[in-house]
């Protein structure tokens, strides 16, 4: 058992990461870190440099934990809810945590496509969370 989350580098998947590390804390399990990246698109120099800040992160909070954890990244994702499921799947996870961006008054009558994809097909349990204002 443990917790995946998905990772961006934004506000959104920062939060995300946050609400996760804190929950495989308080739960005392293992963290799957999961980055996604479309195919053909490398990541920039400033992209490698906070995904490894972010393992940095994860890997301090947790460690002062006494608790385990991975950090995925996807170069080459066709689907960043396929890589999400698989990684609940693979680690028996009891929790997907997911940032929601906030949308227009127009955009808030779909929910985003990956989204709505986790919630409806996840193995478990999913916790959207947005970023503080």
């Amino acid at each position: 058992m443990g917790i995946v989350v998905g990772y961006v580098a934004n506000p959104e998947g920062r939060a995300a990461l946050q609400r996760a590390g804190e929950a495989a804390v308080r739960l005392g399990v293992p963290l799957v870190v999961v980055h996604s990246r479309r195919p053909g698109r490398e990541a920039d120099a400033e992209e490698a440099k906070q995904l490894e800040a972010v393992h940095e992160e994860v890997r301090g909070q947790l460690s002062a934990a006494g608790l385990g954890h991975e950090v995925r990244d996807v170069p080459d994702s066709e689907d960043p809810a396929d890589d999400l499921i698989t990684a609940a799947e693979e680690s028996g996870a009891s929790l997907i945590v997911i940032g929601l961006r906030r949308r227009t008054p127009v955009g808030k009558l779909i929910l985003g496509a990956s989204a709505q994809r986790i919630l409806l097909d996840a193995p478990c349990p999913v916790l959207a969370v947005k970023p503080e204002d």
